[in-house]
């Protein structure tokens, strides 16, 4: 069946029939968290096909080797344009955090796990979507007014744990919110995806007007359009005052979604019987991660993946089993950091890192130990992450249950909770299949 789609997807698409093969770019950045992190986005060959029309058509590929743990066939029907490995999608978050956004923050604290999840629950030709986040803080007075009060806190990465801990590093402090010049410097920074038909969305939450600073919003949205990526813009207050603001101006020409919300408004978690078990086997899924690189990101790896699940359990328990949860799916992958995924992905990787570079109780071990241990974790690691699945359907049939019989607050949503439906609509619209899921 073929899909229609918005004509932002087929904005820069040209005939191209044969492999185009490439690497992405090593990019390094540090997180100012529980410990300085460095970001490694995994490296990985992209092959990438491209046709001139939407209406269904079948492309010859040469045999390839199997990409992000797929294989690619010799021949795929596309509908639409579909390049048989796993669908992109790429996503940005630009955060306000002037004095008045802590509300802001402390939601997409809190909310994060669950709006990673309206991804994992995302398939398109029955795969699951490879997802990158990125995130820029603007508005900021202690950022550099040269540069726009804007700074890039995490490049487009598929490293949650890093995104987690950037997160939980922010802080507010009053200043000028130039809303164009963010999205434009999204636009520009980021190397976002050139799969024709993924997702690549920018969300960007603040309460200024939509047109300060010295970048024309009519401008970035007009080339976001022609890049492929949807504005989405969230305006922090009341309807009509961010209409007013040309918040719903700016999504209009984006071809996004306008939204506001109550940044205020507190967070309502539910707290299931199945949390505390999942809690626990989370736990053991840790121990199933050989973390590879110099010692320091090793150990960073490490710490950090801790880090953020207490920073999780500190919210409440709720919001750690929504991490957990996502640490039970493929959206949770740490490719060029975790051996355990990194030989999934390709059973080459052992001869191709240095011994220094292997936890040091997996040097000692023969090439055929080694082997059978990445095999011996993997399997523990699927036998944990199908518990945490069980339980967490569970865990959701539980909290859907007790919504209905609790009256919640009213008023405007959450941040959360607007991100949710908005990715809901535009993944539908691209032609993702998406679960439907209690609130959780």
């Amino acid at each position: 069946m073929s899909h229609a789609l918005p004509r932002r997807c087929f904005s820069s698409v040209r005939k191209v029939f044969g492999e185009v093969s490439g690497r992405r770019a090593m990019v390094w950045s540090v997180v100012p968290a529980v410990s300085a992190v460095a970001l490694l986005p995994a490296l990985a060959e992209q092959r990438k096909i491209t046709v001139e029309s939407a209406v269904p058509v079948t492309v010859v590929v040469p045999p390839a080797e199997p990409v992000d743990g797929c294989g690619t066939p010799p021949a795929v029907m596309v509908e639409p344009p579909f390049c048989g490995v796993r669908p992109t999608v790429d996503v940005a978050l630009l955060l306000d955090t002037s004095n008045s956004m802590d509300g802001l923050i402390g939601q997409a604290k809190s909310q994060l796990w669950s709006i990673v999840q309206q991804f994992a629950q995302a398939k398109k030709h029955g795969q699951t979507p490879s997802l990158r986040v990125a995130l820029f803080e603007y508005g900021n007075n202690g950022l550099p007014a040269a540069e726009g009060y804007i700074r890039q806190v995490v490049p487009l990465t598929d490293d949650l744990d890093a995104l987690s801990a950037a997160l939980f590093g922010l802080t507010t402090n009053g200043g000028d919110e130039y809303c164009g010049q963010v999205i434009d410097e999204a636009l520009t920074r980021l190397d976002w995806s050139s799969e024709p038909n993924g997702y690549k969305a920018v969300f960007i939450a603040g309460n200024e007007p939509f047109t300060q600073g010295p970048v024309d919003y009519r401008d970035a949205a007009k080339r976001a359009i022609e890049m492929g990526v949807v504005v989405n813009t969230i305006h922090c207050g009341g309807y009509d005052a961010g209409k007013s603001g040309l918040w719903h101006d700016g999504a209009r020409l984006a071809e996004g979604e306008y939204l506001n919300i109550n940044q205020d408004r507190a967070v309502v978690h539910i707290d299931a019987p199945q949390d505390q078990i999942i809690i626990q086997l989370n736990a053991k899924l840790n121990e199933t991660y050989l973390w590879y690189g110099s010692k320091d990101r090793r150990e960073g790896f490490a710490r950090n993946q801790v880090a953020q699940d207490a920073n999780a359990f500190g919210l409440s328990s709720a919001v750690a089993a929504q991490r957990a949860a996502i640490k039970a799916t493929s959206s949770y992958r740490n490719v060029g950091r975790d051996l355990v995924d990194s030989f999934a992905d390709n059973d080459a990787v052992l001869a191709e890192v240095d011994d220094e570079a292997l936890p040091e109780s997996f040097r000692v071990l023969s090439g055929e130990q080694r082997k059978e241990k990445l095999e011996a974790l993997a399997a523990q690691r699927a036998d944990l992450q199908e518990q945490i699945a069980k339980l967490t359907a569970e865990r959701e049939a539980y909290v859907a249950g007790e919504r209905e019989r609790l009256t919640e607050e009213g008023g405007a949503a959450t941040l959360g909770e607007a991100v949710k439906a908005a990715v809901r609509k535009q993944l539908e619209a691209a032609g993702f299949a998406v679960e439907a899921s209690p609130e959780s």
